[in-house]
């Protein structure tokens, strides 16, 4: 049940990193972007915990935030 939760929170992440982020030029601070530590953070946690920690990252994603390798922990 935990396995069908995860693909089913990464859905809406694919949907983005397939046809919503392609129109719009590379502009991630971070490594990896925000949208694959999600996916990560999913697979490696849980949907509850790993959509918790994405949300957390994408909110320090802005010109004042921080930069660089971010892994997800």
């Amino acid at each position: 049940m935990k396995e069908v939760l995860k693909k089913i929170a990464i859905l809406p992440v694919l949907f983005y990193q397939y046809s919503i982020s392609p129109l719009f030029p590379s502009s991630c601070r971070y490594s990896p972007t925000c949208s694959q530590y999600m996916k990560e953070a999913i697979m490696k946690h849980g949907a509850g915990k790993g959509l918790w920690l994405g949300l957390k990252r994408m909110g320090r994603c802005h010109p004042w935030g921080g930069n660089g390798y971010d892994p997800v922990p």
